[in-house]
């Protein structure tokens, strides 16, 4: 099939007139590759996607009809290129906003079929009824997206001859309306008026490549061109030169930048303006001026901020620009030129292409290492992890709380009477997982760790009493409270304490954030924000879950950490109007998830995890992995000589603390848990279960780990596991002795 695929693509393009029908040929083939991206992907080992045009925002791309295949099929490669940091920003803002999907600063986080935040009523459940509804869930993937700008080929620019001319201005643009043709003759007919001794002295060469007759009846430059020499011409002298580009031979156009006195671009918007850098490579012998638009792709890196930068609107200041240019000192154009030159030769197309294939190429092998196929990873082996437990002289075991040891009822009614008792359901653990973790607990080899995205308050807060043996790291990582160890000679206990591992963070992005979630429940029925101590969840549905999706057992899970709970407590949903109230919800999320990033996300370094029912908001570099790290870390707050019992603020703990904070890598360790005075040294087994792919990531680094995921997606765990067998599992364990 892929030798057919490649034939016809070959007869296609061999086909094809190219030159007579680029655009039809060129709008033909990107629509068809897009849209079949995910399905070519099984007959290539490696797609990279670059985008060598501007990317709009997200309030432009959301009004395509065809926004949500369009997103999906670029999301099939492997790597997503931009040629500036900004496109890759709107490409990651718009991708959060239309499909929902974990938006982190080095790409997208793909989690499996998420219905279109567009559908609603029938076509939401037809979408739920679909194959790609039925299919449940989808190996997850992350998708690079980077930025890689473009460059030229200086080698062959140096073999051309080079040319002595008089003194002009060049431009070489397109005669589309975004190109800012008209605003840049505009701009030279003001200077001439407001400088009139360089009337007769100046001459503004504008090279027009080829586009479509209607482009360039919009771009209105004829009529423009047409005044400028009525009222300044002579029989001698001719202010503009417009020129097509059939007039022009490449040799010609070159000579014209070596002999220029100023190159000038005045584009509305676009991406890398490459004929910037051949007018730069071409100025080695005279260094002149560029004029260039904010706009473009090319002035947002800093070796092009020594150009004369304008604003096209600006036509008075784009003048100006004109007559700095034409007037500065030769030391200063120089300076100005090796600014400009040194990043020509370094951001060049070999550097690109290079680039470029080698991120592919290594996000395909790092995608293909982390993300296996768990119909490929085994089932948790009880009997033959039994007896590995047993001999073990110590445990380590760590287990997620939500959707594993505890699936939270987020029905309205208990959310109700949490709201009026602080009771019911939704904060009350199991009997069930209290005995079991109790057994555990009582065993003087393990010691067992509950990770929870919950906050301190109401569950957190009871269990230590329930069971004071059992350490609990909340919301994510941000608390940990070390297991309360008895005191063998007095019967004692360590009294330990919550630690607050990100009293250092700045927390002053709470209130506008909480600003910002009242204006969207005031307008989302059924809404409410749940605010935490160091994290806020908005809850955008509480109505009926999706046939489709798992229920929300908690939106505070971490990265990859979302453990689906049992199939059988989804419900279906009963009428159009659920299907409608919930696509309405979903849209109100993706608007405030796009608000929140835009006005707080990136100053403040916040990260957005988004679930089916709810989202997340806390600080980026926070997460369980982080706790875990810094719990194995030796001296670590759960296992320093202060046995547990310090807290933010105490003096003898915060001289550990400057030199392992959360965040800094601290407390990663490789192949041991040496140093912990608890197990350090001793411990020959570590056990992880849960869903949190980073953790377990994390843990297989450590000698004698067995890793058991709950997420059921892609996962480099060495096992898997239903998170309804967790409590079973744990039950037998507890009782080998």
């Amino acid at each position: 099939m892929r030798k057919n695929i490649d034939k016809r693509m070959r007869d296609t393009c061999d086909s094809v007139p190219v030159r007579a029908n680029l655009r039809t040929a060129t709008t033909s083939f990107a629509a068809s590759a897009v849209s079949d991206a995910r399905e070519t992907k099984c007959f290539y080992e490696s797609i990279g996607f670059f985008l060598h045009v501007a990317f709009p925002s997200s309030e432009i791309f959301r009004c395509l009809s065809v926004r949500d295949s369009v997103l999906q099929g670029v999301l099939g490669a492997d790597l997503v290129g931009f040629q500036t940091a900004n496109y890759a920003r709107h490409f990651r803002q718009t991708v959060s906003r239309i499909l929902a999907y974990e938006s982190l600063p080095k790409g997208i986080q793909v989690e499996g079929p998420v219905a279109p935040v567009s559908t609603g009523g029938e076509a939401e459940k037809e979408w739920s009824e679909s194959a790609e509804g039925r299919k449940g869930k989808e190996n997850g993937r992350f998708v690079d997206v980077g930025v890689f700008p473009m460059g030229i080929d200086v080698n062959s620019l140096r073999e051309k001859q080079r040319y002595a001319g008089m003194k002009l201005i060049v431009g070489r643009d397109k005669l589309d309306e975004t190109q800012g043709v008209r605003h840049k003759l505009e701009a030279f007919e003001h200077f001439l008026k407001a400088n009139p001794e360089f009337q007769g002295k100046v001459v503004l060469i504008q090279v027009a490549l080829q586009t479509t007759e209607s482009n360039e009846l919009a771009g209105g430059v004829s009529d423009v061109v047409a005044r400028i020499n009525a009222a300044f011409s002579t029989l001698t002298y001719q202010p503009v030169v417009f020129l097509h580009v059939q007039e022009v031979t490449f040799s010609q156009y070159l000579a014209l930048l070596t002999v220029a006195d100023a190159f000038m671009v005045t584009s509305l918007r676009e991406g890398m303006a490459l004929r910037t850098h051949e007018y730069v490579e071409c100025q080695e012998e005279r260094n002149r001026a560029l004029i260039l638009s904010e706009f473009t792709g090319t002035y947002s890196y800093s070796g092009f901020r020594s150009c004369f930068a304008v604003n096209p609107y600006d036509t008075r200041g784009t003048a100006k620009a004109i007559y700095q240019a034409l007037t500065m000192s030769d030391e200063e154009a120089a300076s100005r030129w090796q600014d400009l030159h040194n990043h020509v030769v370094t951001q060049i197309a070999q550097a690109f292409t290079t680039s470029f294939l080698t991120r592919c190429l290594r996000a395909h092998n790092e995608h293909a290492s982390l993300s296996t196929d768990p119909s490929l990873v085994p089932s948790l082996d009880l009997p033959s992890l039994i007896p590995k437990y047993r001999h073990s002289t110590s445990r380590l075991i760590f287990v997620d709380l939500e959707g594993c040891l505890w699936v939270r009822d987020m029905s309205k009614s208990a959310m109700m009477e949490m709201f009026k008792s602080g009771k019911g359901p939704m904060v009350e653990l199991p009997e069930a997982t209290i005995r079991v973790l109790e057994s555990m607990a009582d065993d003087p080899k393990n010691e067992i760790w509950v990770l929870s995205g919950l906050p301190v308050k109401e569950a957190l807060e009871r269990l230590p009493e329930r069971v004071p043996k059992v350490g609990i790291v909340a919301e994510n990582g941000c608390f940990v409270k070390a297991r309360e160890i008895s005191n063998k000679s007095g019967g004692q206990s360590n009294g330990a304490r919550w630690i607050n591992m990100v009293a250092n963070l700045d927390f002053a992005w709470k209130g506008p954030y909480v600003e910002i979630l009242n204006y969207f429940t005031e307008r989302t029925p059924g809404s409410f924000v749940e605010e935490r101590g160091t994290s806020v969840v908005w809850r955008f549905w509480t109505g009926p879950p999706d046939s489709t999706a798992p229920i929300d057992d908690d939106a505070t899970t971490t990265t990859n950490d979302m453990c689906s709970p049992p199939a059988n407590t989804a419900t279906s949903p009963s009428s159009d109007s659920h299907y409608s109230d919930r696509s309405w919800a979903r849209r109100q999320a993706a608007e405030a998830q796009n608000h929140i990033f835009d006005s707080l996300g990136e100053r403040f370094g916040l990260r957005i995890i988004p679930d089916q029912n709810s989202f997340l908001v806390l600080p980026d570099n926070i997460s369980r992995s982080t706790a875990v790290g810094t719990i194995l870390h030796p001296g670590g707050p759960a296992c320093s000589p202060l046995g547990g019992g310090a807290d933010v603020g105490d003096a003898d703990y915060d001289g550990w603390w400057s030199s392992a904070t959360v965040g800094s890598g601290a407390g990663r360790t490789s192949g041991t848990t040496g140093g912990r005075v608890s197990s350090a040294g001793e411990s020959t087994l570590v056990l992880g279960i849960g869903g949190d792919e980073k953790l377990l990531r994390r843990l297989n680094e450590l000698d004698d780990a067995e890793t058991v995921s709950t997420s059921r997606r892609g996962t480099d765990a060495r096992w898997k596991l239903d998170p309804r067998e967790v409590l079973g599992v744990l039950g037998t364990l507890a009782q080998v002795r």
